[in-house]
């Protein structure tokens, strides 16, 4: 900025975090400040002294203040170039004094439209139009004017002006990146917004589709995440890897999870307790699981959360050496007592909240004690409502809506000769919650709200029922059989008799539908029809 013009910042912030000493410091720097309506108000309440926008534009803000920083002397003090005969001629001529620094953050749209009782019209009038215009002018013309979009970034915006008495090209590039950052991820939530607000309207019309749940898949994509932390590697050591959460993350989400103790989280621990936490969301009673690369060794319901955990651990006690674990309760020192039995060892925990003595115990008492990660996530159990995930494959992305809804029981249906007993019924539904996270072709055997064995991620259903039998032992006998998908034949349900099976889940669909029903006749078994299949790969 030329010598020859004051200092004078330009402020007009919706997130007014840290503001005050920001100002302040830059005041005593020598900056005059211009500020707009609500920032100028929390400026003056301050005692910074802070002139209107209206006061030096000479026209005041208008229809209930869309229109006040839209004008000619502000992006002409924000887009000039001082040293160009034609913008100096244009400056002098208008009253125009250039902007050394623009600090300006937007409406909070994505904040607004998170609201589950937000109107479409106040999610519009949250759409900010003179904020980017602002920060995008100052971006473009950050080699004459720094651009200031976080309240992140105002401590090393003073210590740069406090230190050089600037700022140095390197970063006011870095500042220019990142706001455009910020508005084309604030662009992207608009276009997403009106895409889905087109679908709803549309489904409304259709009652095939629920305008509740369907969300719209635009023609063009652009996602936009930020940088949480980087990790050690990838799924293994020679690779990079790093976590990036979404800009308004659900309280329910990994990204709202607090870690309180162990080491740093790997990218496989994030998949495992991704996968963990989706498990016992599903269930009201006290529930745990026990995760191996993304899927269940073990998992119960019970009348205690410690009984959940023993049962669930001993689902499998082999593959649970090393396991993340997951809890829908605040785990109590019960429960702590028997993580840190002798002979266990566990990588991770993530639970709503831990007791003060659970706490205590699990970070003093056993061997892995410093390094056990206990992550703390209060919201895991609400509603995560439907959302979309996406998986990278060379070229391109897959989209589609995650599969968390609850299964419509009024549409199961028996289809053997014989009914499920109530103990039956309540180990048919626990096998079918838990079987859908299971990755295909999945095979889940149950009894008394306990998984006894999982056969996971086979090539073949009758593997998996194979692997299921060996892992359950005895403990398979008049417990029931839950298929993720349906069974292509009969020799399935033939397995799982051998292995004392009394009941069957599955979604039905198959031309040989026939054939495992009558199998299942012949063996006395009860079956039901779910018409819902859940593949997971």
């Amino acid at each position: 900025m030329s010598d020859s013009f004051p200092r004078r910042a330009l402020v007009s912030v919706s997130d007014k975090t840290g503001i005050e000493p920001f100002i302040k410091g830059l005041v005593e720097l020598g900056f005059q400040i211009i500020s707009t309506g609500g920032t100028r108000k929390a400026i003056e309440a301050a005692g910074i002294p802070v002139q209107d926008i209206s006061s030096y534009t000479n026209f005041p803000e208008i229809m209930d203040g869309r229109v006040k920083t839209l004008h000619p002397k502000v992006h002409g003090a924000i887009l000039g170039r001082p040293d160009l005969a034609d913008d100096a001629a244009a400056i002098a001529e208008h009253g125009i004094i250039p902007f050394e620094l623009v600090v300006v953050n937007l409406y909070p749209f994505e904040q607004t439209i998170a609201r589950p009782d937000v109107t479409v019209a106040e999610a519009i009038e949250n759409i900010d139009i003179g904020g980017p215009s602002m920060v995008r002018s100052a971006a473009k013309n950050h080699a004459y004017v720094g651009i200031v979009s976080s309240p992140s970034q105002y401590g090393r915006v003073l210590e740069s002006l406090q230190g050089a008495g600037k700022l140095d090209d390197a970063f006011r590039r870095e500042l220019t990146a990142a706001a455009f950052e910020m508005t084309a991820r604030y662009d992207r939530a608009i276009a997403d917004y009106m895409h889905n607000l087109v679908a709803r309207e549309a489904a409304s019309t259709d009652e095939n589709d629920s305008p509740e749940n369907l969300v719209d898949f635009p023609q063009t994509l652009a996602l936009t995440f930020e940088k949480r932390s980087p990790l050690r590697y990838g799924e293994n050591p020679h690779q990079r890897a790093a976590f990036y959460v979404e800009p308004a993350f659900a309280e329910s989400s990994l990204a709202a999870a607090e870690q309180l103790n162990g080491k740093e989280l790997s990218y496989n621990n994030l998949l495992d307790l991704d996968a963990a936490v989706a498990i016992v969301r599903d269930f009201e009673e006290p529930a745990a699981a026990v995760l191996k690369h993304n899927n269940p060794c073990g998992c119960a319901i019970a009348a205690t959360l410690a009984e959940a955990f023993q049962n669930a651990y001993e689902g499998d006690p082999v593959s649970a050496f090393g396991s993340i674990i997951s809890f829908n309760r605040e785990v109590d020192l019960a429960t702590a007592e028997l993580l840190c039995e002798p002979g266990r060892f566990v990588e991770a925990i993530i639970c709503p909240g831990y007791s003060d003595e659970a706490f205590e115990a699990l970070t003093t008492r056993p061997k892995w004690k410093k390094n056990v990660r206990l992550l703390k996530l209060p919201g895991m159990c609400s509603s995560s409502g439907t959302t979309q995930e996406f998986r990278r494959v060379f070229g391109g992305l897959l989209i589609q809506d995650r599969d968390d809804q609850a299964d419509p029981q009024d549409d199961w249906n028996v289809v053997t000769e014989r009914k499920p007993t109530d103990e039956e019924l309540r180990d048919l539904k626990f096998g079918w919650q838990v079987c859908r996270h299971v990755k295909s072709n999945a095979i889940l055997y149950a009894k008394n709200g306990m998984a006894v064995g999982v056969g996971a991620g086979q090539m073949s259903r009758l593997d998996s029922a194979e692997i299921a039998a060996r892992k359950s032992g005895d403990r398979s006998q008049g417990g029931i059989v839950a298929s993720d998908a349906f069974f292509p034949f009969r020799d399935g349900i033939d397995e799982a008799t051998k292995a004392g099976i009394t009941a069957a889940i599955q979604p039905g669909g198959s031309v040989k539908d026939e054939e495992v029903i009558a199998a299942c006749n012949e063996h006395g078994m009860a079956m039901i029809f779910t018409g819902r299949r859940h593949f997971k790969h």
